[in-house]
Order: C-alpha cells, then structure tokens, then sequence
C-alpha cells in the first residue's frame, strides 16, 4: 500500500532533483514527521541521510543515550519507526518489531513516567494496589483495554511506544530547561495543530462514545471525546514531568495546570483554550470536581458503559460499571448508576444497598439533592419508570415527541416523579410550547420547590410570556436556592440583567 505523507512534502515530491536540496532546507528543523518523511520519499540521497542524520540528534534527547553510536538507530528497520511517526489516521496501524519496540524504549528512558511504580507493573490487581500519585495512565488503562488480548504485554508496549515517539517530538522543540507553560504550550501546537487531533462529529460519538475514549481509538483516529483527548494529554505530561489537575464538570472533563497564582484550563475539546472557571459552573453546578489519576481510569468504563445504557444492553452496563467500581470506590455517581442498572437487571437487593446511602442526597459538587434514588426509595417511581428517563431522543420533532408520550404515561402512574416531570417540562420547551412548559414547571414547583433549574425555567418562560412580576418572583427563588450553597452563576446573573431591561424590579 502507498504511504500517505504529510501534505507539505507532497506538494514538493514532484520536484526535480536539483530541487531536493531546496525542499531539505525548508524543512521544520523541530519536526521529526517532516524529517521522516523526507527520508522516506529520498532514502538514497544525499539529503535524505542527512534527514536521517537530524532525526537521530532529535530523537537523543536522552542524557543518558549521548554516547550512544549514531549507527544503532538505522541498525534495524527504520522504516517501521518512519511509517509510526508519518502516519495518518487513515493508514492501518503500524506494528513494530520488538527490537525497534527496545530502542524507542532505550531513548525514552528518561521520561518522568518511568520514575512512578505504575510503569513496571502488568496487572489489574498491581494498579489498583498503588496510591493514585504512582499510577502510570497509559500503562493503566491499556492493561483494561487489552486484558483479553493473547499477548497483552506487546499490544501494551506497541501504543506506549507511539505515545513515547510523541512525546520525543514535543521534547525536541522545548528548552533544556523547560518551564511548565513552555509544555502546556507545546503539547497544545503538537496535538491540535500538527497532529490535528479533533472532537469526531456528533454522528458519530453520539453512538459510539467509547471508540472515541479509549487510548488506543483515540491514537488511531486521532478523534476523541473530551475523557479520550484528555487521557491522551494527561499520557503526554506524564512523560514530561507536567503536573496537571483533572477537573469533571458534569458531563465533562478537561486537564488544567494550577501553581500559584497561575491557573490554565485546557479545554481539549476545543484545541487546547483556556476557558475561565465559570464556564464550567451551571445553575446546579456550583464548584468543580477535582480528579486524580487512578479515577480516570474507571471514569473510561463509565463513558463505555453510556453506549450500552442508550441501547438498553443493561447487563453490559452493569459489567462496566462493575470494571469501574474499584478505580471509584469512593464516588456516589458510579453508586448512582451501578445502583440503577442494578435495579434494571432484577438485582433489586444489590440495587437498593448502593440507593439506600443515596436517599436525599446532595452532591459537594451541587446545589440541590439528586432526585432519582430519593424518588425510588419513596415510592414516586419503579425500577421500570427510572428507565423511561433515559430514552434516548435524536434532536428530531418526531424523537422528542415519541419521547413526551412515554414521560406523560409515566406520569399518570407516577405523578409526583421528578426528573420525569423535568423532562417532560424540557420537552415542551424543547417544541417551543411554552404555555405547556410553564404548566409543567408549576407541577414541579408544587412539589418540590427547592429546585434551582426549574425555578430559573419559570422564570425565563415567564418573562417570554410577558408575565414580568412571576419571572422575577422565581428568579428570586433561584438566587435564594444557590445562596444557600454559597453560589451565584451567571446564568442568574444574566437573567437578572436582561429582566432589568424589560421591567424594573418589583419591591
């Protein structure tokens, strides 16, 4: 099969070869891919040795490899280490021998992730055995992915490998000395502008969310998930002795690096930007959750757990979340779901103990007490009506519609269940019903008014309604919720403004 090679040096491959020299000295004297490549489009010429000549002093960052002789490096096949850093996400997969496996693992000696006990361990039980500071990411969570392989060890060795030639090309443009906002700095320009790593269209990860999570997927593809790039960065900084915090909005992940009085949010599903704090936060969501390393592990098994969830394959689901359990021991959300899905497979008793803890429960992350496990336990919901909730809805009239009946049947049954009224109520809005939504939200309000999401709904479709007074009547109750818990979003702070605009404040 012809070898794909970067765009710039197919545009010059057609050149003359009184042109080669030209091509060599416009070459990025920092970038292992276009020296690579030159070398495989010129392997016999005078300038492709010399290509191969530079590759070798970038690839000997290693102090402890400066001696080594240049020869070793072409001693083997090169062309295998040439195709793995050339390569496009459309090529197949390249193996390598183990010989050339042993020399990108000589030159990555000194990576900082060889200092951590995680990196010379090879089982489940040795990983979970370490304190979360010593786990090894990469060696982690590949161990998980290829425990049924039939030679785990090499399928192991072979990504990490690729993660190393990665990280070899980062080091080769940083200072000796490098700061840790020179790495940040460098790692965003390798992944989202050389490597072109990308979030994959909603099509596409909408169904198959754990293709776009786990390390291996997210190397082949180069498309990820916020959990898949974030894994893969975290891969990269533990090599260059780069501390990050791993931060979980809701939903979501995303790597920061925090010392002092310097704070940098790098949002990896948007090329690397810094977003302030409180774009994270919501009108529940009042601070954010700080993860560690062993955790991102299973939080892997919780992204693929949510693909069988959407397709009511409830025993798979337990099975991952199961995998999850012992990298989360301590977090209520994995009880939550375990708990639910425990539920959904007959399991009632194993359900009820990880639900009973959960009764009434509040979050540190939240403002008002999760409803689904209180709802349960009380009797405002079945094990069968907890399932309706998370049908999933494609976006379309028809879907959400489909989707609306389902919660209304619910409800006749289940009157007082609220995350079915909720979506209910969302739906309506959802179909730009607002007359029907206010109605819903009311129904909720009746019941439970500690909610600051539904009292900020009524609000906003209480103002599109011209109903001036209600609206700030709920904001009001909004802003008294969140205060409670010490929170002021913006998105209150918002409305409030664009209410000033419409109607002066009641006193």
């Amino acid at each position: 099969m012809r070898k794909i090679i970067p765009l710039l040096l197919i545009s010059f491959s057609l050149f003359a070869t009184s042109n080669i020299r030209s091509l060599y000295n416009s070459l990025d004297p920092y970038s292992l891919t276009q020296y690579m490549a030159f070398y495989e489009l010129y392997p016999d010429t005078r300038e492709g040795k010399e290509a191969l000549s530079h590759v070798w002093q970038l690839l000997r960052q290693n102090p402890n490899q400066q001696n080594m002789p240049r020869f070793l490096l072409p001693k083997f096949d090169i062309q295998a280490i040439v195709s793995l850093v050339t390569r496009q996400p459309f090529d197949p997969p390249v193996k390598l021998a183990d010989q050339e496996m042993k020399a990108v693992e000589s030159l990555c000696s000194h990576f900082h992730n060889r200092k951590l006990k995680g990196a010379s361990v090879w089982t489940q039980e040795e990983v979970l055995a370490l304190p979360p500071e010593e786990v090894d990411l990469c060696r982690g969570l590949l161990i998980e992915q290829f425990a049924d392989a039939e030679n785990p060890k090499q399928e192991i060795r072979q990504y990490e490998a690729s993660l190393d030639l990665m990280a070899l090309q980062i080091l080769a443009r940083l200072p000796k000395k490098a700061t840790s906002m020179e790495k940040v700095k460098e790692i965003n320009r390798y992944i989202f502008q050389e490597m072109q790593f990308r979030f994959p269209p909603h099509s596409l990860y909408a169904k198959d969310i754990d293709v776009y999570t786990f390390l291996p997927s997210v190397l082949d593809s180069r498309q990820g998930v916020c959990l898949g790039v974030s894994i893969l960065y975290l891969c990269l900084a533990q090599r260059l002795d780069l501390p990050l915090e791993i931060i979980t909005p809701p939903g979501h992940i995303y790597v920061r690096y925090h010392e002092g009085d310097t704070l940098v949010n790098i949002e990896t599903t948007a090329r690397g930007i810094n977003p302030p704090n409180e774009t994270y936060l919501g009108i529940n969501t009042r601070k954010l959750q700080q993860r560690n390393i062993k955790e991102v592990i299973g939080m892997a098994f919780v992204n693929q757990a949510s693909v069988f969830w959407g397709k009511g394959e409830f025993d798979t689901c337990v099975n991952l979340y199961e995998k999850a359990l012992p990298y989360l021991t301590e977090d209520k959300l994995i009880h939550l779901l375990l708990g639910m899905n425990y539920l959904f497979v007959g399991r009632k008793k194993e359900g009820d103990a990880l639900l009973k803890p959960l009764n009434h429960y509040v979050f540190d992350h939240a403002v008002s007490e999760d409803t689904l496990a209180t709802d349960y336990l009380e009797g405002k919901v079945s094990a069968e009506g907890l399932k309706s909730i998370f049908l999933p809805v494609d976006e379309t009239r028809e879907s959400i519609k489909s989707k609306q009946k389902e919660l209304e049947n619910l409800l006749k049954k289940y009157p007082n269940f609220r995350a079915g009224i909720m979506q209910l109520a969302v739906s309506y809005l959802q179909l730009g019903r607002l007359g029907k939504a206010r109605e819903v939200l009311n129904r909720y309000h009746k019941i439970d008014p500690t909610d600051p999401t539904v009292e900020y709904y009524l609000s906003i479709v209480c103002a599109e309604r011209r109903d001036f007074n209600a609206a700030w009547k709920y904001l009001k109750e909004a802003e008294e919720i969140t205060a409670k818990r010490d929170h002021y979003p913006m998105a209150l702070r918002g409305l409030r403004a664009k209410l000033r605009t419409l109607c002066p404040e009641p006193t």
